[in-house]
């Protein structure tokens, strides 16, 4: 098949993975490698693979996946680059370029409704008309306010066939976070726990290394890859000294062809923004506070102030997706503030068996059973002898 620059990122990587092949499909859909496409939704399960390969990289813009197949059935892929490179319809077109196939007359699948305005980038939608691409089939709409609609209105209007909405419910579990950022000024906030059973992420004397397993902290730099910043207070620094970096994913993370590629230095000249994202797999490093100048976080962003003014500068300044990984005080605070839109909670097999160590949250919780915040588990499962929990705030017309 013929592929796009982020079929080319992971066939660069796989000169260098330990795992083969197989395992690196194991755990995530990934229906078209190597088939055909026989239906729209195919196509646009294709294009939300393709998008989570470089999620995380891709921050102010969002982790978009294309595919596009050509009259002659040829099929050609894309994935957005890190700022400023091309938007993943971009890099489709010109995958199918670089292959000597035409587009004119092709039909493109996109998770997200393709631009319509001149950023970093000129409109995509004039690439698009340009090519004599026949069909168009979107994912979702941009709520984008430099979009929203208008690129869909002048594809139209050029007399090209859109659709809108195949495979949403897939599109939007992936994009969730652009789309809130987009709509609420905030970034997704994915608030990550590593506790005992009875709910303790530090012994009295302030040691935590390591109460979970390595699968699941290798799980966890999975998250790190995935979100684009992250946020620590200045005494989880001074405590445990972390470097907030990704260092080891599992064989099947999504990010895996990333990792492999930076850690073994490769320089694929037919995909030259492979490197740039590659070298931005680790998010942005935030803390609450002072960090000291010897810190392992260095260099980082210190920021202060109380979180509900300090989440939307981070939107400001282009973050998407915020993963906070403590303390405490900074859990506390963010859930009371109801600030939190996921939350992450490895538990171990083990007890603290008392109440003196440290709790998954500090400062005053509900007074009464009746005030209990309840939320909804969305996924549940072992990762090695670990749980790993995600929940997020129950819907508004929840019980």
């Amino acid at each position: 098949m013929p592929s796009g620059s982020a079929q080319a990122i992971s066939e660069a990587a796989a000169r260098h993975a330990q795992q083969s092949e197989d395992m690196m499909r194991e755990a995530g859909p990934d229906p078209l490698l190597g088939a055909s496409i026989h239906s729209d939704e195919d196509a646009m399960h294709r294009a939300v693979h393709l998008g989570e390969g470089v999620r995380g990289t891709t921050a102010p813009n969002p982790w978009v996946g294309a595919v596009l197949v050509t009259v002659d059935d040829e099929i050609y892929e894309g994935a957005t680059e890190p700022p400023p490179g091309r938007h993943a319809e971009i890099v489709a077109l010109g995958a199918a370029r670089s292959a000597g196939a035409d587009p004119a007359g092709a039909t493109l699948y996109t998770t997200l409704e393709p631009c319509s305005h001149t950023g970093r980038t000129a409109p995509c939608i004039d690439a698009i008309i340009a090519a004599g691409i026949s069909r168009v089939v979107v994912g979702v709409t941009d709520p984008d306010p430099h979009v929203a609609g208008s690129g869909v209105d002048a594809l139209r209007a050029a007399r090209i066939e859109v659709d809108v909405g195949v495979a949403a419910d897939a599109v939007l579990l992936s994009l969730r976070p652009y789309l809130h950022q987009r709509q609420t000024g905030r970034p997704w906030v994915v608030l990550k726990l590593a506790a005992t059973l009875d709910g303790r992420t530090a012994a009295p004397d302030g040691t935590s290394q390591w109460i979970t397993s390595p699968e699941a902290r290798a799980d966890a730099h999975g998250l790190r890859a995935r979100c684009d910043a992250v946020l620590v207070g200045a005494g989880t620094v001074r405590a445990d000294d972390p470097s907030l970096t990704v260092r080891e994913l599992p064989p099947t993370d999504p990010h895996r062809p990333l990792l492999d590629m930076r850690e073994a230095r490769d320089d694929p000249t037919d995909v030259p923004f492979a490197r740039t994202a590659a070298d931005r797999l680790d998010p942005r490093r935030f803390v609450l506070g002072m960090a000291p100048a010897e810190a392992k976080v260095q260099p980082c962003i210190e920021v202060s102030g109380a979180l509900r003014s300090v989440v939307p500068r981070l939107a400001d300044d282009g973050v998407v997706e915020l993963l906070v990984e403590g303390g405490a005080n900074i859990a506390g605070e963010l859930h009371r503030d109801g600030l939190i839109d996921e939350y992450v909670v490895y538990l171990a097999p083990a007890l603290a068996g008392g109440d003196d160590g440290l709790p998954m949250q500090a400062g005053t919780g509900a007074q009464s059973i009746d005030d209990f915040w309840r939320g909804e588990i969305a996924d549940l499962g072992r990762v090695g002898p670990d749980l790993r929990i995600t929940m997020f705030p129950a819907a508004p017309d929840s019980p």
